[in-house]
């Protein structure tokens, strides 16, 4: 799992600047179109949960306890509640919050299969 949080780790920071400025896209669209939409302002969102995220998977990464896969599992499936709930006519937002699901699964996959630490007398 060690690889995968540095890849994801490192995939979600990048995403982050490909989404933020799709957001503000969108947010401009919205605001001209004057629909009411919120998911340029979801796509903020979104993508600041998935740098937080991205910084915390590449932190933990070689971590044993279960501290940065609970952090790594909240982050993700936060970003991935907004991002679902609000993307509206910002249909992208629906992919990159599909990238922060598998990510939450992923973070809770591993803090079930983890290595157990042993304890020494």
């Amino acid at each position: 799992m060690k690889v995968w949080k540095l890849v994801s780790g490192i995939l979600s920071i990048i995403l982050f600047v490909l989404v933020t400025f799709q957001s503000c896209a969108a947010g401009v669209a919205n605001t001209l179109e004057n629909n009411g939409e919120m998911s340029g302002s979801a796509g903020v969102i979104v993508a600041i949960f998935m740098l937080a995220g991205g910084i915390v998977s590449i932190a933990t990464r070689k971590s044993t306890g279960k501290g940065g896969n609970i952090a790594l599992a909240i982050l993700f499936g936060l970003a991935a509640i907004i991002g679902f709930t609000n993307y509206g006519s910002y249909s992208d937002l629906a992919i990159w919050s599909a990238w922060c699901l598998i990510n939450a699964v992923l973070a809770v996959v591993a803090m079930f299969t983890g290595k157990k630490k042993v304890e020494e007398n």
